[in-house]
């Protein structure tokens, strides 16, 4: 199911003595977290101005209303969530939250195989772990040769998996 809002970061921390707050990212860096103008707690319900910065692997952000290092401190441990609209990403690239229980299917055969249980990046690509009903764990490569639709819209994925990913039974 595709949500409008998605989990972007954690505040683990206060920056500095005028309010800041220190968020890990939960997205693909702390320099996409940045660009965001408006943020939101309560899964959505809560909408707070925000003005981040990248600094290593963390973002920096003074969000609108907190003005003082003890403000900060309360929000220690709060979830920040983005709104999808405000993003286009590009084609071929999804939410790993969208990714995660869509159901995966042979393209070929309609067999299922399970469901997304999760995203690995791996620098050259990303790898899908498949979890079947038996609670078996299967990974296969985000390539072209392999998954061949993704429509997270519906919840399901088509591959044309690669010998020894399901067949390695004996």
């Amino acid at each position: 199911m595709v949500k409008t809002f998605l989990e972007i970061g954690k505040i683990v921390g206060t920056h500095g003595l005028k309010g800041e707050v220190r968020i890990e990212p939960w997205c693909d860096s702390p320099e996409f977290l940045a660009k965001f103008k408006t943020l939101y707690f309560d899964g959505g319900k809560t909408a707070v101005k925000v003005s981040a910065r990248a600094h290593k692997r963390i973002a920096l952000a003074k969000l609108e209303g907190v003005d003082t290092v003890e403000q900060a401190d309360m929000l220690r441990g709060k979830i920040l969530w983005m709104n999808r609209g405000d993003v286009k990403l590009p084609d071929g690239e999804y939410y790993i939250q969208d990714l995660l229980d869509c159901k995966v299917t042979d393209v070929d055969t309609n067999v299922e195989y399970g469901i997304i249980t999760d995203v690995f990046k791996t620098g050259a690509n990303d790898v899908y772990e498949i979890t079947d009903g038996k609670k078996r764990k299967y990974l296969i490569p985000v390539i072209t040769d392999v998954v061949k639709k993704v429509d997270v819209f519906s919840g399901e994925i088509k591959i044309k998996p690669m010998k020894g990913i399901f067949d390695d039974e004996d």
